[in-house]
């Protein structure tokens, strides 16, 4: 994005205008309000700056178009036609300013026309300076009748012209297509097609100049000059949404269904025989598309994401590359937030505080419908890439020599690589550096004071200075293998076989000052905080506690269980850092558990004891955990997960932000003269990204795509899921059918669960809305929870012969599988607008009545309804919300209803 504005109104309107003596084109914008004003791109500034604004305050009780605003520029550049009206045309002639002043627009001048439900209209292109519109417009009264005309604008003076049907109309087809929905004005001119579709082996021209009428069965070529008519039958039916000039004899359709087209002008000689339309590719559904050279078209969608797509219309079968993708949230039909903290029972500190939530929306439509998990968070901007680096097990910064990283130890399932970066940025990989053990797995890879440097692997640790080894320390025979490691300036605790630790002294040549040999339970994770001294935490499996232990005697300071709620979870990951001010706190403890939950808790530098535990979830499974230094003394924390997390403090409390680095499975800090402030991610993909982490607060959008419209969504936190209601489009035989059906679909991973429930497809039912409930049961002492689903259907009453609108409440619980199955069905006698909860009872607002009910569930397969209360509103209720017992009920009118 190179600048955006704030429009104090909604767009309606957009064109390009370039005015007399103008080099650049100026954009011409509208608002619903009416407004307009005309901006230009300042290339000193960089920004737009408005040069001429108007009001129109004509006709302001006049009944809108049937379309959205339009606004035709002719292709001379000199008439601006506005359509907002039914029956009235606004023409803004485009002149040279007048001295002193900037203006180029005159005011708009209304003309009645007798064309009232247009249906598009273009402008032409003609030999002579005189503008000519054609119109394409409904005439039946109770049948449609499309037709197609055309008009001049403008006299030979210039004067508009009134457009009378009877003296002004020069052209008038009739008999068009039903489904007839756009115009296209074919360039005028001779136009040579050898490298076109001809049916000589001799170059032609062909002279074209017209308008193509767009319908659903049937393409129309007129041409407004010889009158001649030339008609293409489609093979299929389709609904076109939007279309694109590729060339003079080629263009761009876009269908409802999200299917790209190439239709071309067959010529042969200089006559125009036929149109052709092929089938390139699928796309995102097109709402406008543009031709921005070189076979590249950005292809923008209202109903999903947009995007830049590459054509080759040369070859036998044309083709397309999608080249980028641009996330759209909008329209979001429904949403709910997502609260991560307090999952394992404990506390966390401010409801809904920056990432400890992520609003689900349910956005697009139909083929582009997903589900959006939107989350607060900061960015990474790539700065280098190292391509092809496979499994990377661990990544380490290392100063050679000087106070700034200069290696990068890269540690490999079977072997370790090491690169040197110089001052430039230029990188070498070396074979030696200061005697490592190359063919192994290194744990760990630090600098110590003195110029030392440590390597741990899996089979002992080494002391390293420039000259070469220094000191090494071997496994036990009977526990030969290291599986975790971590050190801090003084000391090395290892982890032998999972059921020895061992505290090793660096200042004394890794002499063993500790050894505990654990009978009843096995290491699953140790770590050694570098600012306090003599203290290392250990995670443990079998009890799935954590104890703080005294390094030089591993004696336990501090034992703290984990396990709530009936949860199993081991903890995975440790680190202990100065997250927040040491002023107003102390050090913080986290832990990232199995389940991907990750624990925090607040440490006392006294006693070691822990307090203030908080909970977040920030996967499926468990995190891994890099500390990165900052410049003010403090540390962040860089979670790597599904959901990667950099957790920081910010103004008194610790915050988890989302990051942009989806695919990182290892990240180190890496300060280096060349690349200052920057991490090393090593990522899924086999690639290693030298990146620097963007303080800006940025929207992060992970997307579950489901090709069909997410209608309402519930949020369930003991079956970690949410219920969706969806409704597809399919198109079978040329006939659209709507199915909707409910499903759920997992909290983290974002991907479906257990089998849908479908509706029948055969009355066209629609879920109207979706609830999460707890239900009291006949049969057990604490409640159960339910999904609630209202719908509508249409349903034939016998006795009037027309179409009613019901409803009914579907209750769905959750089975072993994780699918949904319906518990009971109640009949309405209208649709289901809304549900809600009012003191275990149900309410439902249907149209025009509120019903209160009581849920009486005997078994897990059975249930019913009992009717206590009604109310009949005046108008269709579309929101509710309850406060103790009252219900607050908003409708169609905009009236809000309190009920008592």
């Amino acid at each position: 994005m190179v600048t955006s504005k704030a429009i104090y109104g909604r767009v309606s309107m957009l064109e390009k205008i370039r005015p007399f003596g103008a080099k650049t084109d100026h954009l011409f914008i509208g608002t619903v309000r009416f407004q307009y004003f005309t901006v230009v791109w300042n290339p000193e500034t960089r920004q737009l700056d408005t040069i001429q604004s108007f009001v129109d305050v004509a006709e302001r009780h006049m009944q809108n178009s049937q379309s959205r605003d339009g606004c035709l520029i002719d292709p001379t550049g000199k008439i601006m036609v506005m359509e907002l009206f039914q029956g009235i045309l606004n023409v803004v002639k485009v002149i040279k300013p007048r001295k002193g002043t900037q203006d180029y627009l005159t005011p708009p001048e209304q003309v009645r026309i007798t064309e009232l439900r247009v249906k598009a209209c273009t402008f032409l292109y003609t030999e002579d300076k005189r503008p000519k519109l054609a119109i394409l417009y409904d005439a039946g009264k109770v049948h449609p009748d499309l037709r197609l005309v055309t008009y001049r604008v403008v006299d030979e003076k210039g004067g508009v012209l009134a457009f009378d049907p009877t003296r002004d109309r020069e052209n008038e087809l009739s008999g068009l297509d039903v489904g007839a929905s756009h115009l296209i004005p074919v360039s005028k001119g001779e136009i040579e097609h050898k490298r076109y579709i001809v049916r000589n082996a001799t170059t032609a021209k062909a002279q074209l100049g017209g308008v193509i009428v767009v319908g659903e069965t049937t393409m129309i070529y007129l041409d407004d000059e010889s009158k001649a008519v030339v008609e293409c039958t489609l093979e299929e039916a389709n609904i076109w949404v939007a279309w694109e000039k590729y060339d003079d004899l080629h263009y761009l359709l876009a269908d409802r269904y999200a299917r790209l087209y190439l239709m071309t002008i067959e010529v042969d000689g200089a006559v125009v025989i036929g149109l052709d339309v092929k089938l390139i590719g699928k796309t995102t559904k097109a709402t406008v598309m543009k031709h921005m050279g070189d076979g590249v078209v950005f292809i923008a969608s209202h109903e999903g994401d947009s995007q830049v797509v590459r054509l080759d219309i040369e070859s036998e079968e044309p083709r397309l590359q999608i080249l980028q993708t641009m996330a759209n949230v909008a329209p979001i039909l429904d949403f709910t937030v997502m609260d991560l903290g307090g999952r394992d029972g404990g506390s966390h500190s401010s409801e809904y505080s920056s990432g400890e939530a992520r609003i689900v929306t349910g956005s697009g439509g139909w083929s582009e419908g997903s589900l959006r998990s939107v989350r607060s968070g900061v960015g990474l901007e790539d700065i280098g890439i190292l391509p092809d680096m496979k499994d990377v097990q661990g990544l380490f910064a290392l100063r050679s020599d000087g106070e700034y990283i200069d290696t990068l130890i890269i540690s490999l399932s079977i072997e370790t690589r090491v690169f040197k970066f110089d001052s430039e940025g230029g990188i070498e990989e070396i074979e030696n550096f200061r005697g490592f053990q190359m063919d192994a797995h290194t744990l760990l890879a630090a600098n110590l004071p003195n110029d030392l440097i440590l390597q741990v692997t899996t089979k002992g640790a080494m002391l390293l200075s420039s000259r070469g080894p220094v000191s090494r320390w071997t496994t036990p025979v009977e526990f030969p293998l290291v599986t975790a490691a971590s050190a801090s300036d003084t000391h090395l605790l290892i982890s032998a076989n999972g059921v020895v630790l061992a505290s090793l002294n660096l200042r004394d040549n890794l002499k063993v000052v500790a050894r505990q040999d654990l009978s009843d339970d096995q290491v699953a994770c140790i770590h050694v905080p570098g600012h306090m001294p003599n203290i290392a935490v250990v995670g443990f499996w079998k009890s799935g506690s954590i104890s703080i232990l005294n390094l030089t005697n591993l004696q336990i300071i501090h034992t703290e269980d984990l396990r709530r709620m009936d949860n199993a979870s081991i903890p995975r990951n440790i680190a202990l850092t100065q997250v927040l001010p040491a002023e107003s706190s102390g050090p913080t403890l986290f832990v990232a558990m199995e389940d991907g939950i990750v624990l925090s808790f607040n440490v006392d530098q006294e006693t070691m004891s822990l307090f203030g535990r908080k909970s977040i979830v920030l996967g499926t499974q468990q995190a891994r955990f890099e500390v990165l230094p900052r410049k003010d003394g403090l540390y962040n924390v860089f979670a790597t997960c599904e959901h990667p997390s950099l957790i920081y403090g910010s103004e008194g409390r610790i915050v988890y932000s989302a990051v942009t680095a989806e695919n990182a499975v290892q990240i180190c800090s890496f300060d280096s003269i060349a690349y200052p402030d920057s991490i090393i991610v090593a990522t899924a993909d086999n690639g290693l990204k030298i990146s620097q982490i963007d303080t800006e607060r940025r929207t992060h959008v992970t997307t579950l795509p489901l090709g069909e419209t997410v209608r309402r969504i519930a949020y369930s936190a003991n079956e970690r899921a949410f219920g969706i209601g969806c409704m597809k489009l399919e198109l079978e035989e040329g006939q659209e059918i709507v199915v909707s059906s409910f499903k759920l679909v997992e909290e983290v991973m974002f991907g479906e669960i257990g089998k849908p429930f479908i509706f029948d497809s055969s009355r066209g039912e629609l879920i109207e809305c979706v609830m999460r409930a707890e239900l009291h049961t006949t049969y057990g002492d604490e409640p159960v929870e339910r999904f609630l689903v209202g719908t509508s259907y249409l349903e034939e009453d016998d006795n009037r012969s027309t179409d009613r609108r019901k409803g009914r409440i579907i209750v769905f619980g959750v089975d072993n599988t994780r699918s949904p199955y319906e518990i009971m069905s109640h009949e309405l006698k209208g649709a289901c607008r809304c549900l809600a909860m009012m003191d275990g009872k149900i309410v439902a607002a249907l149209v025009k009545t509120v019903v209160v009910y009581r849920y009486e569930e005997t078994t897990e397969n059975s249930a019913h309804f009992s009717k206590l209360a009604t109310y009949r509103t005046s108008t269709n209720p579309i929101s509710m919300d309850i406060n103790g017992s009252i219900i607050a009920i908003g409708d169609m009118m905009k009236y809000v209803y309190p009920l008592l």
